[in-house]
């Protein structure tokens, strides 16, 4: 019985997985605040508290700084990652150059922070982090959530395979490097769900993990978008390869 609840909030996951890669994706930031409002009625039905949720008032403050502090030290890494040729690569994400300006915002101001990052955040390290804590502890929560944040992207990272260079160009391409690819996916997303829970607990806000979440994605998209434009205007006469595949 105390396994229900926390089997309702991962069947719920599934279904806003499958809406938003396969089902309905143009819906994708209205099914995400839709999805993070039924979680967190899920959470309150279940005697979860906004402040074991990491949405206290008295946690806006102290999540806001680390946010901000996570936004820093992102940008300072990826200005150092743009710069050196091996890492500069994997920046090179077609799906970033092949979008406007007013695109590019719509991503990074929109879509990204109430789309991915709200629900995720709500998702695995409020919601789930909460009511799997106060049933079996704390490191039993980090690691189910952390674990299902994981196989959360195994469709996302069928995508960035396709559409990355560098990752294209790391791990190879066919079947058994797209299946490479998704399980080097699911692990590493896996460990950042790690550090986002301790980010969540040591700073008692989820928006602290909101800030860091917001700065991989949201800055990923504006760095590949200005890199993969200034390779464009090196090479006029070289097409991306979206181009050259009719994407």
């Amino acid at each position: 019985m105390l396994f229900i609840p926390v089997a309702g909030v991962l069947g719920v996951l599934v279904l806003l997985n499958l809406m938003n890669n396969r089902w309905r994706e143009h819906w994708y930031v209205r099914t995400c605040v839709l999805g993070a409002l039924i979680l967190l009625g899920i959470g309150l039905l279940d005697h979860q508290t906004w402040d074991t949720m990491g949405l206290g008032l008295g946690t806006y403050l102290t999540g806001l700084l680390w946010g901000a502090g996570c936004v820093v030290a992102v940008m300072l890494v990826y200005v150092v990652g743009a710069a050196v040729p091996f890492t500069r690569t994997f920046f090179h994400d077609e799906r970033g150059g092949e979008q406007g300006g007013l695109e590019l915002m719509r991503n990074a101001l929109v879509v990204v922070p109430f789309g991915t990052v709200l629900l995720e955040e709500v998702a695995f390290r409020g919601v789930l982090l909460a009511m799997v804590s106060s049933r079996y502890g704390l490191v039993w929560g980090v690691a189910v959530s952390s674990v299902a944040f994981g196989l959360w992207h195994i469709l996302p990272s069928l995508v960035m395979h396709e559409s990355n260079a560098g990752v294209a160009a790391t791990i190879g391409t066919g079947t058994r490097a797209r299946a490479v690819s998704v399980v080097l996916s699911v692990v590493g997303t896996a460990i950042a769900g790690v550090l986002f829970c301790v980010l969540r607990i040591g700073s008692g806000s989820l928006l602290a993990p909101m800030g860091l979440h917001w700065a991989t994605n949201g800055l990923g998209f504006v760095f590949s978008y200005g890199l993969l434009r200034r390779r464009r205007r090196s090479s006029p006469f070289t097409p991306l390869a979206g181009a050259e595949q009719g994407e």
